[in-house]
């Protein structure tokens, strides 16, 4: 700072926000450029402000705030400094382009050092499987509903000319209650996808950035073994269940409903179109979708139930609470604390409702 700055008295009580500092980059680039990159002085969090950096241009004092409203460039007088304001945000924004390298380094050092958070989308998610779930089950328990009027309309049938009474009432195939249910299918494997990664950190079995990078990364058996164990009793052929749900009927329908054994193709004969995979060919499917195959929506629910409830069985039981009443993210420098928290419900309400504090507080940088 210059010996001639100019700092008004009332700069701290009463600066004002510039329209200019509007335009500022994300405030966390604004921090890493002037203070860790330029070392710039700053101060720390005070009541709804998390940090002050104080900025000498052309012989006058300005700072650029944190608050709880956003990131600004603050002086007393703004409109009398207009014009300079506009200069200093011009060149920050320009700054900041020019230390994108820097950025990437920092945020590269941060990662192998897994000083992360891993976003929480689990709860959205598992609402998302169960809104189409329930609009499934609606679907089926209207078409029951028809199909029992049918069947009592069509044993009180004297004549030939209540037929078209019946027909009305609709004898059909109704297929949105399918096409609902196998969206509730790949919403299921939508949310344990997330939601492995998630359990797999609460227990401490991922402790890394780079272990969560692989497994986003990798398939759904990978999350599957990453978090829960297969030495458990019934595992073994759970997982061949839901896996066999994930393979015959998720997957063939996600990727254009054609197969990879040739189930979309029939070969020509002479005794009419014949399906290239013949039944000595098929191998163990258990779920089946296409070409007039049953769609039993109830045993594939069943199965995703099972599912759910072994991934929150006994140890696991504290982690529904985490993922499904909360959305919190989970950070990978906790696992103390999430082990701690994993002993029980109670435990785990306990350290939601303190944790939710701290979040609260950051949030409004209260001091």
């Amino acid at each position: 700072m210059q010996r001639d700055t100019r700092a008004a008295s009332n700069l701290w009580a009463d600066s004002k926000r510039t329209d200019a500092g509007r335009r500022l980059p994300q405030y966390y680039l604004v921090y890493f450029l002037l203070v860790e990159l330029l070392g710039f002085p700053h101060k720390g969090g005070e009541e709804k402000v998390a940090w002050t950096i104080p900025l000498d241009y052309r012989g006058t004092l300005y700072t650029i705030e944190h608050r709880k409203m956003g990131l600004g460039l603050f002086i007393p007088d703004p409109d009398a400094h207009a014009a300079e304001a506009n200069e200093i945000v011009n060149r920050i924004d320009k700054a900041a382009k020019e230390a994108l390298p820097f950025f990437e380094w920092l945020a590269n050092q941060q990662v192998a050092q897994s000083a992360v958070n891993v976003a929480n989308h689990s709860q959205v998610l598992h609402q998302r499987y169960m809104f189409l779930r329930e609009s499934a089950q609606a679907k089926f328990d209207a078409a029951e509903e028809r199909q029992a009027e049918s069947r009592a309309a069509a044993a009180q049938m004297t004549s030939l000319s209540d037929w078209p009474k019946l027909h009305l009432l609709g004898i059909r195939f109704e297929p949105e209650g399918d096409w609902l249910a196998l969206s509730a299918v790949e919403a299921f494997f939508s949310w344990t996808e997330h939601a492995l990664i998630h359990l797999a950190i609460l227990q401490g079995r991922v402790t890394t950035a780079s272990q969560v990078a692989t497994l986003a990364a990798g398939d759904w058996t990978g999350k599957f073994k990453a978090a829960l164990d297969l030495t458990d009793v019934g595992a073994p052929a759970l997982f061949d269940r839901i896996l066999a749900v994930r393979q015959d009927l998720r997957n063939h329908v996600a990727h254009g409903a054609f197969g990879k054994q040739g189930e979309a193709l029939s070969f020509h004969s002479r005794a009419g179109a014949v399906p290239v995979l013949l039944p000595q060919r098929a191998g163990p499917r258990h779920f089946r979708f296409g070409h007039g195959l049953a769609f039993d929506a109830r045993r594939v629910f069943d199965v995703l139930d099972e599912f759910e409830a072994f991934m929150f069985a006994g140890a696991r039981a504290p982690a529904r609470v985490f993922l499904l009443e909360e959305r919190y993210s989970t950070v990978l420098t906790m696992a103390a604390t999430y082990a701690i928290a994993m002993q029980s419900n109670t435990e785990m309400r306990d350290f939601l409702r303190h944790w939710g504090d701290q979040v609260d507080r950051s949030a409004n940088m209260d001091w």
